[in-house]
């Protein structure tokens, strides 16, 4: 069978596919099967979409899904006509020069953009002669995340038209036991789900008639467009964690359960500029008053406002008592907006407040929220990432929120990445205040702090050191075992718990080689993490 070449082109802009779109009414989708298949956390999911032209003349087809945006794309092929058309994946600069070109020759190209929280879509299109079929096939991975103590697997169907073999087969295998299951989701039609168990696995089957397919809660006569979201849980100890090992690498899953709450010290940074009103600015003192009922009266905390000038609560951290938390609500309620963003001083005072009052064995977070750049001050983005950088000093992470599709959320993301924290973009809809409530719940429970992953006998590590880990969340590391010598592979855990030193170590002193059958899987792991690692200190 002869293999030819197709240039598919992944980068992040939102670009025409071409100057007229398919018309979808112009083919049939009679084929729509996706497979997903998740162990130990790490999802391979495969969507195959047959279509066929049933015109009389040749017509050009789309092929147009969603994907998670933590995942890659791992696979992309096409079959019509008895040959096989391989992707080819392309840089995000040689994207740019090559996309127009490919569509100019009249070749087929895709591109991948983002389309909302969650979600990144990928379109290409072919032209198929007439009552002849094409086959799609597009294969992505990634590492489930572990958030408020479940897994999400997140898969979106979007035919957008009624599909006569319609399937989404969901098999996950958790060699620690799987505590729960649950499926969620526009998609989600009772009728259409099966759910079977055995030992360590799970099967989830979602099969749904072309008429069910018109009545769930994201369907209609166009079919459907909506998520299936599979949420889990594994069985977990309070030790070490979860290790598995085979053919030269590991896995390191470390997630202790029934550990003490360590008490917090925590500064919201509220940007109150004009760019904030309406909507944003009366969101976000919703969510602050939601966050500070959330408060325990064993934490401590701060708030700083500003625009073009800085505006604080209280010039020190303070216990979050029942009389410092209605003084911090009246303040809040309080808050208007007006003026340009000084985003370098605010964080500096953030930093300067939270180094200012240590507290011996609680864990510090700054916390960020702005919807715009920097408009006053210090205004250029280098020189306030370094000032940043100085001021917190790997003392404490920092989170930063950004507020809306026009915010400089780059600016934001390496911010964060550079300082041990993570950006969100916080979505200018009706939950904002709800988002910006769930992203706290998940740092709002720090139980451990200064945690450091060591591995005796092992090299070529994912990063080892975290300065806060919390509750439902996980930590995840994984290497090379030197020489693939598992008998002296020696892995541990030291960190902080509530005024004490801890140490996670393996009692019987080995790890026992879970076997060759998952080898290629713990490998891709390593590769993953590796690569978005790298991608992130870029």
């Amino acid at each position: 069978m002869e293999r030819a070449v197709l240039q598919i082109t992944l980068f992040g802009l939102l670009l025409a596919l071409a100057a007229t779109q398919p018309n979808k009414d112009n083919w049939d989708i009679y084929s729509f099967h996706i497979n997903s298949t998740v162990t130990s956390r790490y999802a391979t999911t495969v969507i195959t979409s047959r279509m066929a032209n049933r015109m009389d003349e040749s017509k050009e087809i789309e092929f147009h899904v969603r994907i998670p945006k933590n995942a890659f794309i791992s696979k992309f092929r096409m079959f019509i006509d008895g040959q096989v058309y391989d992707g080819v994946v392309k840089g995000k600069e040689k994207a740019r020069q090559q996309y127009t070109e490919a569509v100019s020759r009249g070749q087929s190209a895709g591109l991948v953009s983002s389309v909302g929280r969650t979600l990144e879509e990928f379109k290409t299109s072919v032209t198929v002669a007439a009552h002849k079929k094409v086959t799609f096939e597009l294969t992505y991975e990634e590492l489930l995340k572990r958030r408020l103590g479940k897994y999400e697997l997140q898969i979106h169907a979007r035919p957008m038209q009624p599909v006569k073999s319609f399937k989404v087969d969901v098999h996950i295998h958790e060699k620690s036991g799987i505590n729960f299951v649950e499926v969620k989701g526009g998609l989600a039609l009772a009728d259409a789900i099966s759910k079977t168990y055995a030992d360590n696995e799970v099967w989830v089957n979602f099969y749904p008639t072309e008429d069910q397919q018109k009545t769930c809660t994201s369907c209609g006569e166009q079919g459907m467009n909506g998520d299936l979201v599979i949420v889990y849980d594994v069985n977990r100890d309070s030790g070490l964690g979860d290790i598995k090992t085979s053919a030269g690498y590991f896995v390191h899953h470390f997630a202790p359960s029934s550990l003490t709450r360590i008490s917090k010290n925590v500064v919201f940074l509220i940007d109150r500029s004009g760019s904030m009103h309406g909507k944003k600015i009366r969101q976000t003192r919703l969510a602050l008053i939601h966050i500070l009922n959330d408060l325990s009266e064993d934490d401590h905390f701060g708030l700083i406002t500003f625009d073009g000038s800085i505006s604080y609560w209280k010039r020190e951290l303070v216990q979050a008592n029942q009389r410092n938390l209605e003084s911090a609500k009246t303040f809040s309620e309080d808050i208007r907006e007006s003026g340009a963003t000084n985003i370098n001083s605010a964080v500096l005072e953030g930093a300067s407040l939270l180094n200012a009052h240590p507290r011996e064995d609680s864990a510090s977070i700054l916390i960020l929220l702005t919807d715009g750049d920097p408009t006053t001050g210090v205004t250029n983005l280098e020189q306030i990432q370094s000032n940043v950088r100085a001021a917190i000093a790997d003392k404490f992470p920092l989170y930063c929120l950004g507020f809306g599709f026009d915010v400089n959320f780059e600016f934001l993301e390496t911010m964060s990445l550079q300082n041990n924290g993570v950006a969100r973009r916080i979505y200018e809809d009706s939950d904002a205040d709800l988002q910006l409530k769930g992203f706290y719940e998940e740092v709002a429970t720090p139980l451990l702090i200064d945690v450091t992953m060591s591995y005796n006998g092992g090299t070529n590590l994912t990063q080892t050191e975290f300065s806060q880990y919390y509750n439902g969340s996980e930590i995840v590391v994984a290497g090379q075992i030197t020489d693939n010598d598992i008998g002296t592979f020696t892995p541990q855990v030291v960190a902080i718990s509530s005024s004490k030193k801890m140490t996670f170590s393996n009692p019987n002193g080995t790890v026992e080689s879970t076997g060759t059958e998952s080898a290629d899987h713990i490998q891709r792991v390593w590769a993953y993490l590796t690569v978005k690692q790298l991608l992130e200190k870029e």
